[in-house]
């Protein structure tokens, strides 16, 4: 398992947030259920090498000062024009417990009938699981997808069986839109972003 160091912090304010975000540094809180929560630093360098080691639903031996916890990363706040991390969230976790996360889902496979029109409706999916059965990705095969043909939730819950996925197993999860109904997409798009 991956360890994460990290150190406990007593400042909150903006001006020591502010520095150690300079210094390389993430303010983080861990938490969860009966535990007391604290607040937290962590290296940037060390998350992010942590995150790819493990992915982003893995679970993380977190030293707290010495004191080993397994967490995983619940959530985390990023700069939307440089995609710098500057704060993180990690919940104790109990490996016998289930958890709610959210998992990416990963299209898979190309369609020899179809080559355009294909519409993503679902790019995660909530699930509940046990933390070491959380999958990276929840990977959707469209090599077999033709023009009409939409896959739904209901069509993967088997593959995906020893977890929960918490939506309804009507949802469109892919589409393929004819090349109308892929117009008619676009002109509605564009005139949601003009108003």
């Amino acid at each position: 398992m991956t360890t994460l160091v990290a150190k406990e912090r007593k400042e909150s304010g903006n001006s020591s947030l502010h520095q150690l975000r300079n210094h390389g540094k993430i303010p983080s809180v861990v938490y969860g259920k009966h535990k007391e929560s604290k607040s937290i630093v962590v290296k940037n360098a060390d998350l992010l090498k942590t995150i790819r080691e493990v992915g982003r639903n893995g679970i993380i031996s977190l030293d707290i000062n010495g004191k080993l916890q397994d967490v995983i990363l619940a959530d985390y706040q990023y700069d939307p024009i440089n995609y710098e991390i500057f704060h993180a969230d990690f919940l104790y976790i109990d490996l016998s417990t289930e958890i709610h996360a959210q998992v990416h889902v990963a299209l898979i496979g190309t369609s020899q009938s179809v080559e355009e029109g294909i519409q993503q409706s679902l790019h995660e999916l909530s699930i509940t699981a046990k933390p070491n059965e959380i999958p990276e990705t929840i990977e959707v095969d469209i090599s077999d997808i033709h023009e009409k043909q939409t896959i739904k939730i209901g069509e993967i819950r088997k593959k995906y069986s020893n977890i929960t996925i918490n939506h309804e197993d009507e949802e469109a999860i892919v589409s393929v839109l004819t090349p109308r109904q892929e117009e008619e997409q676009q002109d509605k798009e564009i005139s949601e972003n003009e108003e």
